[in-house]
């Protein structure tokens, strides 16, 4: 058999494993909570790899990989943004988040759970934070439908759209049958595999190329090393601003309002097993984050004199994989399985951001504002019908070739962590948060990023022109309005404050006594 022939079965194997996963969910998934939460069921490890896996993305092997080969060590303040927001988001959100969902009439969905917990009787809250999902994870879900293609495109040389064709209909259809079950399991698998890989292929390159020949190479590939290596500056000597660096850094705000993720902290089965999914997650997170700094680095040693510009430095980490594993074809099938490790980061993030935004059009819109009394499985039905529609629709934006993962990835995270960020982080922490402070929250939010990213003037957007990411600026925005809204209106009523006390003192709130009391 040829290199390329291992190659595929190693593909061929992995997804039909993802595909048997959904379809042993799919008998297991008999309602909306089911689809939605898994039953409010997950274990810490399950928790733990499939918050991180559906959090990192293509983002983790090809993005940020791609961007310290081409740019250098300076692009490491992003990944130490993630690690700082991913820990955040562990130690303050998740416990209080998954008690206080529970107290509030045991939410399903987040904008559910802003709904309830500002007892918003007209649905405004649960209408534009579905609005938001939709817009800004359409987005998302594009970005990891666009590397799929790139990655099958790269790894086989077949055309981008009927690599972008196969990988959709396999995410889709292992979401569509399983639900949120069949999502953490495979996103379970698809974190060790991440793991295994970000680890494994960087260390062994490291060991072909020879510790010595290292600057040598990245010298010789057209970059000053000793720029290469400025954490303060881009591989061409160009330091880096202020504005620079608070925008990397500035990405650790995204992870307070990311859907996808803080649903698997209200899906966690009880608060014994956050603390293990605690430490589980966070050491998962460094680990893969400095690894995936450290293929860029190596990279640019050992591919070289083969260099990579323009978009393709985005598959270093699939070239390395190449070179590494095909000296001998009987070794060709693990490297297959160390670029499944590429999909899996990819299928983690895609199937999750799947399931939210059909959660928000069938729980949250349809069955809550348009048809209260539909029956569980008419719900369950449409929940996978927009599955389907969602994943089409997404397919559609990520038909363009050249579009670049780094960015579809940075406007909806940018979306996504402005509009609900500081709403989320209020409703845990501030009490005297009101229905009118958050519907003023996630709309500053969500509008500030788009005229940030999005309108242009004097033929430049805002982000253009003074360099600082939009989430920054909209999560502070956000912040602000819920601050000023919530001071100059109504203060919560007795009932909101009672159960905002129920919650910060572990009393009635559907945990068990033990957990609530440590």
């Amino acid at each position: 058999m040829s290199t390329t022939a291992w190659i595929i079965m190693a593909f061929a194997c992995y997804l039909l494993g993802m595909l048997l996963v959904g379809f042993s969910f799919m008998k297991k998934t008999k309602n909306s909570e089911d689809f939605f939460l898994g039953g409010r069921g997950l274990s810490g490890w399950v928790a733990a790899l499939s918050a991180q896996a559906s959090d990192m993305s293509g983002w983790l092997l090809m993005g940020l990989p791609g961007a310290v080969y081409a740019l250098g060590t300076g692009q490491i303040w992003i990944a130490v943004g993630l690690f700082i927001g991913t820990a955040l988001n562990w130690i303050f959100v998740a416990k209080r988040l998954r008690r206080y969902t529970i107290r509030a009439n045991n939410s399903l969905t987040l904008p559910k759970y802003l709904e309830n917990r500002f007892h918003d009787k007209h649905r405004i809250l649960l209408l534009i934070s579905s609005v938001a999902i939709l817009i800004f994870f359409l987005v998302y879900t594009a970005s990891g439908l666009a590397a799929g293609g790139k990655l099958f495109n790269s790894v086989f040389g077949f055309d981008y759209k009927i690599c972008l064709t196969i990988g959709t209909a396999v995410i889709l259809s292992y979401t569509f049958m399983g639900g949120f079950m069949a999502v953490c399991v495979t996103d379970f698998i698809q974190g060790l595999l991440m793991l295994i890989g970000v680890i494994t292929v960087p260390i062994i390159a490291f060991m072909l190329v020879g510790a010595g020949n290292v600057m040598d190479n990245i010298t010789a590939s057209g970059v000053d090393s000793k720029a290469f290596f400025d954490i303060l500056s881009d591989a061409d000597g160009n330091s880096y601003s202020f504005v620079d660096i608070v925008s990397q850094l500035g990405w650790a705000l995204g992870y307070f309002g990311m859907p996808h993720i803080i649903v698997r902290f209200m899906a966690i089965k009880n608060e014994k097993e956050i603390k293990k999914s605690r430490v589980i997650g966070i050491g998962w997170c460094g680990l893969s984050l400095l690894f995936a700094c450290f293929i860029g680095i190596v990279g640019r040693a050992y591919l070289f004199p083969d260099n990579l510009s323009g978009s393709q430095t985005e598959n270093v980490f699939i070239e390395m994989i190449q070179k590494v594993f095909n000296t001998d074809i009987g070794i060709a099938f693990i490297g297959g399985i160390f670029l499944c490790g590429i999909l899996a980061a990819i299928m983690s993030t895609a199937d999750s951001q799947l399931l939210v935004t059909a959660s928000s059009v069938s729980e949250d819109i349809y069955h809550s504002i348009i048809n209260k009394k539909a029956s569980p499985k008419k719900v369950l039905l449409l929940s996978r019908i927009t599955v389907i529609t969602v994943a089409v629709i997404a397919y559609l934006i990520a038909l363009d070739p050249d579009s670049s993962v780094m960015g579809l990835v940075s406007d909806a995270w940018a979306g996504l962590g402005a509009s609900f960020g500081p709403i989320v982080l209020m409703s845990l922490y501030w009490k005297r948060t009101n229905l009118a402070g958050a519907v003023a929250g996630i709309s500053t939010g969500a509008v500030t990023v788009i005229v940030w990213d999005y309108l242009k003037f004097g033929g430049k957007t805002l982000g253009e022109s003074t360099g600082l990411y939009s989430l920054v600026v909209g999560f502070f925005i956000s912040l602000a309005a819920i601050f000023i809204a919530s001071l100059v209106t109504k203060a919560p009523s007795e009932e909101m404050l009672k159960e905002f006390s129920d919650v910060h003192n572990g009393i009635d709130c559907g945990c068990d006594e033990a957990a609530a009391n440590e």
